[in-house]
């Protein structure tokens, strides 16, 4: 026998519309209205999500790659005014990272100053060290301790390598803190605008160094310091950083790995490449940076700077 037939779910089911009376055929039209949304709703949903192959879907993606793209090259950068000098020094820069070197100067590196009275109280003089290690953490910190302690409280520009200011990233916060790109134009244009230069003569020879050779002196090139010095009439103030070398001792150099990434040698540490990025991290070393008796050139005249022996004689000086 079959089963009687069951109410339909239409007749049973009544929709009532807010605020009236339900009416006879109510309940077709509120249920029309419902497919009608429906249809509305899908054809919206297929509009926006379209097959990945039409043009205007490929167009859309590239669009939002190029502004992904543009977000990530500006990641960290913020438009606000600030005074920033013709070689790219920020002071609102210097301010906020100021507690960072603080930090670094007092308890990580515990850094001693030494003769800081042979720092002539009127600039501008050029500062001569010893290169110690890859990173420039010495011009770092011997601008930072300048800047901190010195009466003249002016901090001074530190000369960076020109392998190491084409580096990605790097380029760009160096200069906020006061890194220029050595050559002698600019050490020039530094001096002559009163600023203070801090300046490595051994170059990449002395940055690349393996621990078994720290703190032997590599040659100071042809003495392009001295006649810097010279020619802007300032004095020579040599000064030795003794603990630097050891932040990142270098066990020895892998240079087919260096040149497959397009760097004179890739460094092997005793945390790095075995610790990744966390290799890259300086050792809490103890810091002495010592400033020697100032070496008066200044009275010799810009004609000194052609004699050859006088130059050789003070590079070795």
């Amino acid at each position: 026998m079959s089963e009687p037939n069951e109410p339909n779910l239409v007749d049973v089911v009544e929709v009532p519309v807010a605020g009236t009376d339900p009416a006879p055929g109510g309940e077709e039209e509120s249920f029309e209205e419902l497919r009608e949304a429906l249809g509305e709703l899908r054809s919206e949903i297929r509009s926006r999500f379209r097959p990945f192959d039409s043009a205007q879907s490929r167009t859309e993606w590239m669009t939002l790659f190029d502004e992904l793209r543009r977000r990530v090259s500006t990641l960290g950068m913020v438009e606000r005014s600030g005074e920033v000098d013709e070689f790219g020094m920020d002071e609102i820069v210097v301010q906020r990272t100021r507690r960072l070197f603080d930090f670094l100067f007092e308890h990580y590196w515990r850094v001693e100053l030494v003769g800081l009275e042979h720092i002539p109280r009127l600039g501008p003089e050029l500062l001569v060290a010893n290169r110690s290690g890859l990173l420039p953490y010495d011009g770092l910190m011997v601008a930072h301790a300048l800047e901190r302690q010195h009466p003249r409280g002016a901090r001074p520009r530190f000369l960076v390598a020109d392998w190491l200011i084409t580096l990605p990233f790097v380029q760009p916060y160096l200069a906020q803190l006061g890194g220029v790109r050595a050559c002698r134009e600019n050490a020039d244009r530094l001096l002559r605008m009163g600023h203070s230069v801090i300046a490595f003569p051994e170059g990449v020879k002395g940055a690349a160094k393996v621990f078994r050779d720290r703190y032997r002196l590599m040659r100071f090139g042809r003495g392009g310091v001295v006649r810097t010095a010279l020619e802007n009439r300032v004095p020579i103030v040599p000064v030795g950083i003794v603990g630097a070398e050891e932040a990142h001792p270098i066990l020895f150099k892998w240079h087919l790995a260096g040149r497959a990434l397009g760097f004179p040698f890739v460094p092997v540490t005793p945390t790095f490449p075995l610790l990744g990025p966390l290799g890259c991290m300086p050792l809490p070393t103890k810091w002495v940076i010592c400033f020697g008796e100032p070496i008066p050139v200044e009275e010799r005249g810009i004609e000194a700077a052609q004699d050859d022996i006088l130059v050789s004689r003070l590079t070795e000086d």
